[in-house]
């Protein structure tokens, strides 16, 4: 059985009225949500506030939950949702769209790079990426910000990321694009490549 099938039956455990089938999916997914939501919420108390929140909000919607895309891209839904709200609310940085979109997006000869950046030639130089890295993915908008985290962090799919985030998949690539060539610009200067070279 799939993890996805796993998580299905829980659901239709949980939506009879079995409370532990959701204890455990909770279980399972906690430590994802509360890293996921640290990328917009730096306070820990405050993400696992959010974290809570957003479980009860996704309880409480579960008997409209069909099934139609995995359980967990629902929850982080739910959880982006939830964060951007708190964030409004607290008057910090409130969620940003843009209407640009690109086809291209999806072939970035790189993209292994951005995953694999902690193996650099010196300690030093992974500190540098490493502390310009953060400081790139902070910068980013929202959207953008939510796109590369759910795909390089999570090892969301580009369909599952389109449903967690509300859009259309060619949206999601053109967002996971731009994320990637604005990390990619930070990151010029510090591995000495070329501007018409990603590394």
């Amino acid at each position: 059985m799939s993890e996805r099938e796993t998580d299905q039956k829980l659901v239709e455990r949980a939506q009879g009225g079995d409370k532990y089938a959701f204890d455990i999916l909770v279980a399972k997914y906690q430590r994802k949500l509360g890293r996921l939501l640290s990328r917009f919420i730096r306070d820990q108390a405050e993400v696992e506030d959010v974290a809570q929140e957003a479980f009860i909000k996704a309880y409480r919607a579960l008997p409209s939950f069909r099934g139609d895309s995995a359980f967990y891209t629902w929850l982080y839904r739910i959880g982006i949702n939830t964060a951007k709200n708190y964030l409004v609310a607290q008057g910090r940085r409130a969620p940003t769209s843009t209407g640009f979109d690109s086809e291209e997006a999806e072939g970035f000869d790189d993209a292994d790079q951005l995953r694999d950046i902690n193996t650099p030639e010196s300690l030093l130089q992974s500190k540098q990426v490493g502390e310009t890295v953060n400081a790139a993915m902070e910068a980013l908008p929202d959207e953008l910000r939510t796109a590369i985290v759910l795909r390089e962090l999570e090892g969301l799919s580009y369909e599952e990321i389109a449903v967690a985030m509300g859009c259309p998949i060619g949206t999601v690539r053109s967002r996971i694009f731009r994320a990637r060539e604005s990390v990619a610009a930070r990151l010029r200067p510090l591995l000495a490549t070329a501007p018409d070279r990603r590394w």
